[in-house]
């Protein structure tokens, strides 16, 4: 059995690399994985991958498997799909997701791999990560029957959250995105579309994943007396200016944060395996397809992440691929 694998390293801000590895013998607690799939989460790796991660985030910011630190070198990511070849009998052969950054094989703990579920697709399983993000969300803002939700920002995140929101019951949802391009989206998830400057107002929860000082401030201004803007952005090391004069006071407006890196403290009995788990079992819905919106191969992994990180390659989850697929 061969183990020679490759990664991609940053090796310096804007500058990426593909570096030959060796693997080590699974020890008996242990899987060997080889990668068929991996996904770039967009808004986190972009802010990587460019050298935008504030000093005072490095240890919040590290992927489970990371190596080296930011800014750069460092090896990043956290949505891979692959299959177990050597490890513990009851996962050999199976299809596996970990958290582990874009690499061809890997040697992880067995207890560090989540069995995809036979209905989901191994390549829409790399979403996994990001629907975490969603689940985690509305598990610390869970909305009620009948209420009307917004969403801001239509990238992966934003997207996650609004196929989830599709599916509660009595719940109208918005997703508004200032890329008239998001409306096709919009609609494979099941929810409405606005332009920011057309979006409905009145609302008791607004979910912002924009990233932007601007969508923030809109998610304010949508929401209802004493509603809740639930707030999923990372910005990295940009400043946000808020104007809150006006109704934030005397409407009672609310900003709650909301961050994957800990299970939300109105589900303390689930466990991050709990969580993901959950993630991989919603991904059974094809309306998640909508979600990749471009393959490459991993060879290709630097121009892509260049391309990503300058605008160049628009996307929501691009795919990246491996040997044989």
């Amino acid at each position: 059995m061969t183990r020679d694998a490759r990664a991609f390293w940053l090796r310096a801000p804007g500058e990426g690399e593909i570096r030959s590895v060796t693997l080590p013998a699974p020890g008996p607690d242990e899987v060997l994985v080889r990668t068929r799939y991996s996904g770039v989460s967009r808004g986190t790796e972009t802010l990587v991958f460019t050298g935008r991660v504030p000093v005072d985030q490095y240890a919040t910011m590290r992927a489970p498997f990371q190596e080296g630190d930011f800014p750069a070198p460092v090896k990043y990511g956290y949505l891979s799909v692959g299959v177990v070849e050597e490890g513990p009998e009851a996962l050999r052969g199976r299809t596996v997701f970990c958290l582990y950054p874009h690499q061809t094989a890997y040697v992880v703990p067995a207890q560090a791999v989540v069995v995809v579920p036979e209905r989901v697709p191994a390549a829409r399983a790399v979403l996994a990560g990001t629907v975490e993000t969603a689940v985690n969300a509305l598990w610390d803002a869970p909305p009620l029957v009948g209420d009307r939700v917004t969403v801001v920002g239509g990238g992966m995140v934003g997207c996650c959250v609004a196929a989830l929101l599709a599916r509660f019951p009595g719940v109208r949802t918005e997703l508004v995105d200032a890329d008239p391009a998001r409306a096709a989206v919009a609609a494979a998830l099941g929810v409405d579309f606005a332009l920011p400057a057309d979006a409905a107002g009145g609302r008791d929860l607004v979910v912002h994943a924009s990233a932007s000082g601007d969508g923030l401030q809109r998610s304010l201004e949508l929401l209802r007396p004493e509603g809740t803007v639930l707030e999923l952005s990372w910005y990295g090391d940009r400043p946000v200016t808020l104007r809150l004069g006006g109704a934030f006071h005397s409407g009672r407006l609310r900003i709650h944060s909301s961050q994957v890196g800990t299970v939300s403290p109105r589900r303390a009995d689930r466990s991050y395996h709990d969580r993901l788990a959950l993630a991989l079992d919603l991904l059974a819905d094809p309306a998640f397809d909508a979600l990749l919106t471009g393959r490459s191969r991993f060879a290709e992994l630097p121009d892509v992440l260049d391309r990503l990180g300058t605008g160049r390659l628009p996307a929501l989850c691009h795919l990246i691929t491996y040997d044989g697929e």
